[in-house]
């Protein structure tokens, strides 16, 4: 365990600007790098534990803002430790803000198609799609638990997909859970040096609201997908989990907070 929470934190280093990394142990390479679509980016590196398997899988989603000059890669030694654990972990990538097709709505049917891919990476390895969980940082931490409730949401969705793989919980490390709260705020342009939350759903809540309630966990369905939210430095400074633990006293739904010591 103590090489595991080594490596989270060499993961929050890595996802910081370029200017503020420090070397990150990465762990072996990938067992299969497969792609999940046509563009250069939609690909993912799979990583298996040793033995026969069926192994559970941890879909790791990086963050970075949205933004295609940060955080690519900031969780591979996080996905190369927990296959010491027995997990195997689908490290994936996405278009983002900057990338040709990045945004609305490409980046959430990135994410989407990337999960869902897993069906057709168990054809040739050992995983075993009934222990599925999303694992995100930062914006990948939005991200890995908008598509635990991608299933949740209207047929019509613009997002959704067509056939969502459900998953059995999502671990949300340091991340927005409110977008519009973030867009009002300015708390994007503080973090990420920049507004995004606008430039990805294409638009403020008053613009495109339908496009908040389906992308931003706060206001999506309610989730049937276990949560594990991480607050961490960015999101106790922001007092970025505080509508969702408010959400939770109104809900049935099963969220863990796990703050992190000190």
């Amino acid at each position: 365990m103590g090489r595991f929470r080594f490596a989270v934190l060499l993961t929050l280093c890595a996802a910081l600007t370029v200017e503020a990394q420090i070397p990150a142990y990465e762990g072996p390479g990938p067992d299969a790098v497969l792609h999940y679509g046509a563009a250069s980016l939609q690909y993912g590196e799979l990583r298996l534990p040793e033995g026969p398997g069926p192994f559970p899988v941890a879909v790791t989603i990086h963050g970075g803002c949205w933004l295609d000059r940060l955080g690519q890669g900031s969780l591979t030694p996080a996905a190369a430790a927990l296959t010491e654990f027995g997990i195997a972990a689908w490290d994936v990538n996405y278009r983002r803000l900057g990338h040709e097709g990045g945004g609305w709505p490409g980046s959430f049917l990135d994410v989407g198609a990337a999960a869902d891919h897993l069906r057709r990476v168990a054809k040739d390895h050992p995983i075993d799609l009934q222990r599925i969980v999303l694992v995100g940082h930062s914006s990948g931490a939005h991200l890995a638990v908008w598509a635990a409730g991608r299933p949740d949401l209207p047929a019509d969705s613009e997002i959704r997909g067509p056939d969502p793989l459900p998953v059995r919980a999502a671990v949300a490390i340091d991340g927005p859970m409110d977008l519009a709260a973030w867009n009002a705020s300015g708390i994007d342009a503080e973090v990420c040096g920049e507004p995004v939350v606008a430039r990805l759903l294409g638009g403020d809540p008053e613009t495109v609201p339908s496009r908040y309630r389906q992308a931003s966990p706060i206001e999506m369905p309610p989730l049937s997908a276990a949560i594990y939210l991480v607050p961490a430095q960015m999101v106790l400074y922001t007092g970025a989990h505080e509508s969702m633990m408010e959400r939770v006293e109104r809900s049935a739904e099963d969220v863990t907070i796990l703050p992190v010591p000190d």
